[in-house]
């Protein structure tokens, strides 16, 4: 009898170790078995926000649980990721990614969250940036502006949504190609600074497709160029910089999901599919093209490629236009 009551205590507390070890691995098995918050970084209402939400109400319906829209705006998009880049690395805590995750840490003296502390699960889609004039300015090309800024340098403007953001960056970029010397004149959001454009205070801007397209179809806006490596499908008759003469000009407002680094291979297992067959769906397909924005799905392993490529790319920027913000 002494043997049996000896090993009986030792018995209880390997089962114990035993359930706690396999704590974890159900909770992952049997993931998502309560909400998803899906942080977006931006207010309400713009191009990221927008997408969260048509990406929230597709992979609510794979997954089986509510995926809820929580809008943590701030500090270009950094509070936002820092909420989810301090969450437990459990799946219910994912953020909107864009290209705020890659330009922060070029621009920012310090951010609120190290870049490892997230990774990305899957990139979406993308949406050109937009090089605009004022059609009565008498620039029909991009040669047409560049040899305008050489003319008189500094003596010219262009227009952006504030500091360090993609619009910003994409002018600074343009600069730098050109050896153009354009003057910067920071607005509180898109919507003044495409008022700045109409009314003739700034020569020129770029800006995300999907906030211009209306302007631009309307004939209130010129369209010289798109930012990326393909000509948009809603410009079709809008040349790519690269086309006009700017070899390797790559800039994109990619939207995708990012989670809290370390997350368990079997919620990755089940999460990066999910988004997957999101992104295919014919209704969220047609609801990014009606945005102006194009369907690109990239997994883990190209998303993070992908945006190492644009991390470098503004590094070289930010140096080249001393951009550093607090």
């Amino acid at each position: 009898m002494t043997p049996l009551l000896t090993k009986r205590p030792l018995l209880r507390a390997a089962a114990c170790v035993l359930l706690a070890l396999a704590a974890p691995l159900s909770q992952a098995q049997t993931w998502p078995n309560r909400p998803i918050r899906l942080v977006v970084p931006f207010p309400p209402g713009g191009l990221i926000d927008n997408m969260g939400r048509l990406v929230a109400a597709r992979l609510a319906q794979e997954l089986g649980q509510p995926v809820v829209v929580d809008n943590k705006p701030g500090v270009g998009g950094n509070l936002g990721a820092a909420d989810v880049a301090r969450a437990p690395a459990d799946g219910y805590t994912l953020l909107m990614a864009s290209p705020a995750l890659t330009i922060s840490p070029a621009v920012y003296k310090k951010l609120p969250y190290a870049s490892a502390q997230l990774a990305p699960v899957a990139l979406l889609g993308r949406v050109p940036n937009v090089l605009l004039v004022n059609p009565n300015s008498g620039m029909t090309s991009v040669q047409d502006v560049v040899a305008r800024a050489k003319a008189a340098p500094g003596k010219m403007n262009y227009a952006s949504n504030g500091n360090g953001t993609s619009l910003h960056l994409s002018a600074e970029l343009f600069k730098r190609q050109t050896g153009a010397f354009i003057t910067h004149v920071p607005y509180r959001g898109s919507a003044a600074a495409i008022t700045a454009v109409l009314s003739g205070e700034v020569d020129v801007m770029f800006d995300n497709l999907p906030s211009a397209i209306g302007q631009i179809r309307a004939g209130r806006l010129r369209a010289l160029a798109v930012t990326t490596p393909q000509r948009s499908v809603a410009l079709p008759d809008v040349p790519t910089l690269a086309e006009a003469g700017l070899a390797g000009f790559n800039v994109s407002a990619w939207f995708g999901v990012a989670a809290s680094a370390g997350l368990p291979p079997e919620v990755l297992a089940r999460l990066a599919p999910a988004l997957e067959r999101v992104a295919k769906q014919p209704e969220v397909v047609a609801g990014m093209e009606r945005q102006g924005a194009e369907p690109m799905y990239l997994d883990a392993t190209a998303a993070a490629a992908a945006m190492a490529s644009d991390a470098a790319q503004w590094k070289q920027v930010a140096a080249f236009a001393k951009i550093q913000l607090d």
